[in-house]
């Protein structure tokens, strides 16, 4: 039977995946602060804090009580907004989305290589392209998060490691917190992509395809904007 991880699973994309990755017939183990509402003979759920030291011992103790990874997915992720008088915000939006996952890839990955074979998905953003005042922590922390994903799955594939980087627009969760939100999906739609995801192993997925493409082309404005506004 195939065993998934799913990191960051309390609600949102993490909660609705491992509900599809049960019903599909996978055995799922769910780590995320708070208990995940799932019933099922097939899952597991392991409390922890990504952004806390004790988050890869308490990993490495579930991928050995699971006996093995075929999946592991890296859906853990918060996005506050600037506050200048709370900076500290800014940081623990870097740890939980890029220390963490980083993390998670330290235990998991030698795992997989060992057993010749997995697939690790990080949830990204089509933010990783843009510099934003109103999210600084969140656009950058996904900016490393793609580049280290990316660059990793070049180097492990050939050892028969696969590595994928999905990267979503605005998705319809509580982390969607800008008053315009273009060509939001449904976290149903989301589920869909990365399900497609898992079956393909595509190394790069970037979700809706018009939006990736209006964020490629706002990059370089906004580049240019914040290098002006530092003046």
């Amino acid at each position: 039977m195939r065993h998934g991880f799913v990191i960051g699973n309390t609600d949102g994309i993490g909660l609705a995946l491992t509900r599809r990755l049960l019903a599909e017939g996978w055995a799922v183990t769910g780590m995320s602060r708070r208990p995940a509402a799932v019933e099922h003979d097939r899952y597991v759920h392991v409390a922890a804090d990504v952004a806390t030291p004790e988050f890869p011992p308490s990993l490495a103790r579930a991928l050995d009580a699971a006996g093995g990874v075929d999946l592991c997915v890296y859906a853990a992720g918060v996005g506050d907004l600037l506050d200048p008088d709370d900076l500290a915000a800014q940081t623990r939006v870097l740890e939980v989305n890029l220390i963490g996952a980083a993390r998670a890839v330290e235990v998991v990955v030698p795992r997989m290589l060992a057993a010749g074979g997995g697939h690790f998905i990080g949830l990204s953003s089509l933010a990783d392209t843009l510099i934003t005042p109103v999210a600084p922590g969140y656009a950058a922390s996904k900016a490393g998060l793609s580049s280290y994903l990316i660059a990793l799955g070049a180097a492990l594939r050939p050892r028969g490691v696969h590595v994928s980087t999905v990267r979503f627009g605005f998705v319809d969760t509580k982390m969607a917190k800008a008053p315009v939100r273009p060509m939001m999906i449904t976290v149903d739609r989301a589920v869909d992509v990365l399900m497609r995801c898992v079956r393909t192993r595509a190394a790069v997925v970037s979700y809706p395809r018009r939006m990736a493409v209006l964020t490629a082309a706002l990059g370089p404005v906004a580049r240019a904007r914040a290098r002006l506004g530092s003046r």
